[in-house]
């Protein structure tokens, strides 16, 4: 009897051991549980935000010079602005390694933009490249969720010669459309009437900033 008592202990033992090494080797079992959570949520450094800031800045201003009809002043804007987006140290954007990726493929399609846009010779392909240059920094400011102040995205919708869309982004809400020269104006309310809010992004800094 003590043998038969004996023999089913033993197996006892056994079947616990081998359902503990086939739950840890499962793929749904403990070690996947285990697993850290990726950071969803970005976490910026104040010198991030004034980096990221001075970008912007040097956008609205190459946008200025589209206003004005200033190819030397979007010439400047645009160079301040590549090395301002040079100077972004992505090492100080903590966030899910997938977001910080996005973030620097953005960065760097930019400057491919403009690239292009300061070797163009022809206004109407400058500002074509103002577009994609708008496109990739809307996308970059929402990856990143930058926190430092309020950004507008206005639409055009009759741009260029073909009737096709474009956008531009604005610190404020007025219309000042960087695709309609001020020398074309037919009018003094038309620069305001050729544009909408079509967006605004305002991402709330965290508590612990």
């Amino acid at each position: 009897m003590r043998k038969a008592i004996l023999l089913i202990g033993v197996l006892a033992l056994a079947l616990g051991i081998t359902y503990l090494v086939l739950r840890k080797s499962s793929p749904g079992g403990e070690k996947l549980e285990e697993r850290d959570v990726p950071l969803l949520i970005s976490s910026k450094t104040s010198a991030f935000n004034r980096a990221f800031a001075t970008v912007l800045n040097n956008y609205y201003e190459l946008c200025d010079g589209f206003v004005g009809s200033d190819n030397n002043q979007v010439t400047k804007a645009a160079r301040k602005l590549s090395i301002s987006i040079d100077s972004i140290r992505f090492d100080q954007f903590k966030a899910d390694s997938s977001v910080v990726l996005t973030a620097m493929s953005l960065a760097q399609s930019i400057q491919g933009e403009i690239i292009g846009l300061v070797g163009e010779t022809k206004s109407d392909q400058k500002k074509r490249e103002l577009n994609m240059i708008t496109d990739q920094l809307y996308s970059l400011i929402r990856t990143v969720r930058f926190d430092g102040s309020i950004v507008f995205q206005m639409r055009c919708t009759n741009a260029f010669p073909d009737s096709s869309e474009a956008y531009w982004l604005s610190p404020t809400n007025k219309i000042i459309n960087p695709y309609f020269e001020r020398n074309n104006q037919a009018g003094t309310n038309k620069m305001s009437a050729d544009g909408e809010v079509s967006d605004s992004i305002h991402f709330s800094a965290p508590v612990s900033e």
